[in-house]
């Protein structure tokens, strides 16, 4: 009995908790709806709060990487300085050649315009192309087509007032006697040489050149050279080959032979002026030739004046040097050297004759027996044949 009372109990036990958890289960659901409702809102208020807060550092995070690709600009910036850089040497280094140019051509003007440059190192500092046109005035302002003498024929003694020198200046000129008066004349200039005038040459061994320029159809002028050498500062202390004897004597040139020196130069170039603006004359058969001083001469009028002359012929005087020279502007032009065996200038035109044949010039050497002076009348024919050949 008190056994089943026990199992009794038990099971009147058991459906009063299974009826319990129903209660539990229904009940606190029902009456509680709402603070269970509030906790659930409150949970989820705070679960946004969360998720608010969580998207707000999503958000400065993402801001902040904003900001880095802001540092990024900055690099941009280190490329603008870059390319400010480039731009700064790029204008530095065109200004720096630009003032380099200006300093060359000023430098150019200087020399030329302010301070005279000697075109021949063993010459004077006259400007050539201020000579030509100096002379070219004097001529046209002189050249009178009414004058008695004006293309007058035969041997004639002239003379022009040089005003830069302050006086007259005599020159000699021989016209074929046989010129129709209008057929265009070669000419022949011949410089005298030191202690002469010019007329000591034009009437030496009975009058040999105006004999030859009338046989080869020539005009022949001789020019005074106003008591210089015709512009050439070298002298028999240096020939050809002795170049340190030439700049001992340019070591001597002063104010004062440096002017006499000028004039003479200028001189020649009056005379031929004259000349050529009162002669029709064939530009294309015009010649220089000098003795002594005079072969001096004819070197560096020759050579200075180029532009003039078909070809030259300086007897015995190898007053011209390697360097300081225009060979160049000789190179188109022919050139006959002579020489006598007994002269102290031998040696020198060896050397001179040795480096024209080395160095291709178009240049012929002629040799006699003979000493300074006795070899002028010797040579002579042949340098008139060679100028027809020319």
């Amino acid at each position: 009995m008190t056994v089943l009372r026990i199992l009794f109990l038990i099971a009147a036990l058991g459906a009063a908790i299974s009826c319990s958890d129903d209660y539990i289960k229904t009940a606190p659901q029902s009456d509680s709806d709402s603070d269970t409702d509030s906790d659930s809102d409150t949970d989820t208020d705070t679960d946004t709060d969360t998720d608010s807060d969580s998207d707000t550092d999503s958000d400065t995070d993402s801001d902040t990487d904003s900001d880095t690709d802001s540092d990024t600009d900055t690099d941009t910036d280190s490329d603008t300085d870059t390319d400010t850089d480039s731009d700064t040497d790029t204008d530095t280094d065109t200004d720096t050649d630009t003032d380099t140019d200006s300093d060359t051509d000023t430098d150019t003007d200087t020399d030329s315009d302010g301070d005279p440059v000697r075109v021949i190192s063993f010459g004077t500092l006259r400007d050539p192309d201020d000579a030509v046109a100096a002379a070219r005035t004097l001529a046209e302002s002189l050249t009178d087509p009414s004058s008695s003498e004006y293309q007058a024929k035969g041997d004639q003694h002239r003379s022009y007032f040089f005003d830069e020198a302050g006086k007259e200046i005599p020159y000699r000129i021989s016209v074929p006697s046989n010129w129709d008066g209008q057929s265009d004349l070669p000419l022949v200039m011949f410089l005298h040489g030191s202690g002469s005038d010019e007329n000591n040459y034009i009437d030496a061994n009975n009058g040999q050149l105006i004999t030859l320029s009338q046989q080869h159809g020539f005009l022949l002028v001789s020019p005074n050279g106003a008591d210089g050498a015709y512009g050439n500062f070298l002298r028999l202390s240096a020939p050809f080959g002795n170049e340190a004897g030439a700049a001992e004597l340019m070591v001597q040139v002063t104010e004062a032979s440096e002017r006499t020196n000028q004039l003479s130069e200028q001189d020649v170039l009056n005379v031929l002026e004259l000349v050529l603006h009162e002669y029709p004359i064939d530009r294309d058969a015009m010649f220089l030739a000098g003795h002594s001083m005079g072969s001096g001469g004819t070197w560096y009028i020759g050579g200075k004046y180029a532009d003039y002359w078909t070809a030259i012929a300086p007897l015995s005087g190898p007053f011209v040097q390697e360097h300081g020279y225009p060979w160049e502007d000789l190179r188109d032009m022919g050139i006959f050297v002579t020489e006598g065996t007994q002269t102290p200038s031998i040696d020198g035109s060896h050397a001179l004759r040795d480096w024209l044949e080395a160095n291709n010039f178009d240049s012929k050497y002629m040799e006699v027996n003979a000493d300074h002076g006795g070899m002028i009348p010797l040579v002579l024919p042949d340098i008139f044949d060679w100028f027809d050949q020319q």
